[in-house]
């Protein structure tokens, strides 16, 4: 819950194991992005795109590879410099 003060986390118990399994989906595309930022291997970068089940279900792998590489050309300047 947030107030005018504080955000107060709520615990509702376990999740069941479908909805679980959905937010692993996503939880690990973010992992592998995290992967990516800590190792700075452009390897990662990839798989965290490939792992994103939207993006996969619309590109081929040869397209997910190439827009990456645009964004990094595009926003280059904001990131570090991936091995």
């Amino acid at each position: 819950m947030v107030d005018n003060y504080s955000i107060n986390p709520c615990y509702v118990g376990r999740l069941p194991v479908q909805l679980a399994a959905m937010n692993m989906t996503h939880i690990n595309v973010h992992l592998v992005a995290i992967e990516a930022a800590v190792t700075l291997k452009k390897d990662h970068i990839y798989q965290a795109a490939m792992l994103d089940p939207h993006t996969a279900a619309e590109l081929s792998i040869d397209d997910i590879r190439a827009m990456v590489d645009e964004l990094i050309a595009v926003h280059g300047n904001w990131l570090p410099k991936y091995k």
